[in-house]
């Protein structure tokens, strides 16, 4: 387990490397929420609500979904799709620890990296500018903070699964970066799922995504009460389980027809 943690550490001091992206990282955050933001006021228009959530309530939704997004999005997708083309995965095989137990904890890594000294100064920014709701409910906190663990376990996995199948495709980018579009547009971070047509909804209902964007966020804004928020963590809970499968099998294909590309 220190072996997993020191990944954790080493992932978090090479983002503190690159402060840069930091800041630019942030500002581009900031325009993408505001520009979201004077886009609702316009739809919304006089109306107090829309699909029960208020004006207040979605702006609050889409900051604290695209800060979200900076602790459950990474790169491992790509870093694993570029090692197998470079042949430098042969080399990871070999060594004493899951590869794929490594690329979790590098993605955590970089995540923890985010959520401190991105998403939180972040959101402190955008509270100056925007008119948001926070809760002073702990509980809801807490459950927002369950939630969003659950989200950077099932984009995590997600991410793994696009990139195991470099190993039968050899060459991934395109499914790379359709998968980037599909999930946030189907896990509720550019509109919400509820605003989404009956038929939509039903058919979202069977797929990952909105374990992803849409249940941490309405948790936080309290758009699920009671009964519900534990239904949807239960939700998200049942794919990071389910996910964990495919995973599995799918690595055990990948390493019987292992093809070295570079190196």
């Amino acid at each position: 387990m220190s072996m997993y943690v020191e990944m954790i550490r080493i992932r978090f001091l090479m983002m503190l490397a690159y402060r840069t992206n930091y800041y630019s990282g942030i500002l581009i955050y900031s325009i993408n929420i505001g520009a979201y933001y004077f886009l609702w006021q316009a739809i919304y228009g006089a109306q107090d609500s829309i699909q029960g959530l208020s004006v207040t309530q979605m702006t609050t939704y889409i900051a604290v979904a695209w800060m979200a997004r900076a602790f459950y999005f990474n790169n491992i997708d790509r870093e694993i799709s570029q090692e197998i083309q470079e042949g430098k995965v042969a080399v990871e095989m070999i060594r004493p620890y899951s590869y794929l137990g490594v690329k979790t904890m590098q993605g955590l890594g970089e995540g923890i990296f985010r959520l401190l000294f991105f998403s939180v100064p972040g959101m402190v920014v955008i509270w100056l500018v925007l008119p948001l709701e926070f809760t002073s409910n702990v509980s809801t906190w807490l459950l927002f903070a369950l939630s969003l663990l659950f989200a950077f376990i099932v984009n995590t996995q997600l991410n793994l699964i696009t990139g195991i199948l470099t190993f039968f495709l050899l060459y991934n980018t395109g499914l790379i970066r359709a998968k980037r579009v599909v999930i946030d547009l189907f896990s509720g971070l550019l509109l919400p799922i509820s605003f989404y047509p009956l038929w939509a909804q039903q058919v979202m209902a069977f797929l990952p995504f909105q374990s992803i964007s849409y249940i941490p966020s309405m948790i936080f804004t309290e758009g699920f009460e009671g009964s519900e928020i534990y239904v949807a963590l239960a939700t998200q809970l049942f794919w990071s389980i389910l996910l964990f499968i495919p995973i599995q099998l799918m690595w055990m294909l990948a390493k019987k027809r292992l093809i070295v590309q570079g190196g």
